[in-house]
């Protein structure tokens, strides 16, 4: 009985040890995703500008898109581009707080006026359905 237990003990503790192994949450943060992170910036990051004076005006209407919107939008550009820049120029090497993280973005603070999202926002209208209507003539 008492080896019963006591095997029957063992198998529990290697289950939650094997179990608990796991990527770590920085994982996912690599050499390829700091480099294309760097390109989708440079490439994409003029966007900032009409997303931006958009989010204004549907929050503080258009006296404030006409000024604010697109003063925040340059601003917000020409931080993506630069940060795109820096990037594509230390991609191979861990930068930020010695990984490959985006130093301007935070999870948990991300503001879409005031903050910055990992990758720049998409233009236009993006459906996420995985279907299509087919039609028949």
């Amino acid at each position: 009985m008492k080896k019963a237990v006591i095997s029957l003990l063992f198998a529990g503790m290697a289950t939650v040890a094997i179990a608990d192994i796991q990527a770590p949450p920085a994982s996912q943060d690599g050499v390829f995703r700091k480099l294309s992170r760097s390109l989708s910036n440079l490439v994409y990051g003029f966007s900032e500008l009409p997303v931006n004076y958009v989010r204004v005006l549907e929050r503080e209407g258009s006296t404030a898109a006409a000024s604010y919107g697109i003063v925040k939008g340059v601003e917000k550009s020409v931080v993506r581009v630069g940060y795109g820049l820096y990037e594509l120029f230390t991609f191979p090497a861990p930068t930020y707080k010695g990984g490959y993280r985006a130093p301007y973005y935070k999870k948990d603070t991300a503001h879409p006026i005031v903050g910055y999202e990992e990758f720049p926002p998409q233009l236009g209208y993006v459906s996420e359905a995985e279907y299509n209507r087919s039609q028949s003539h």
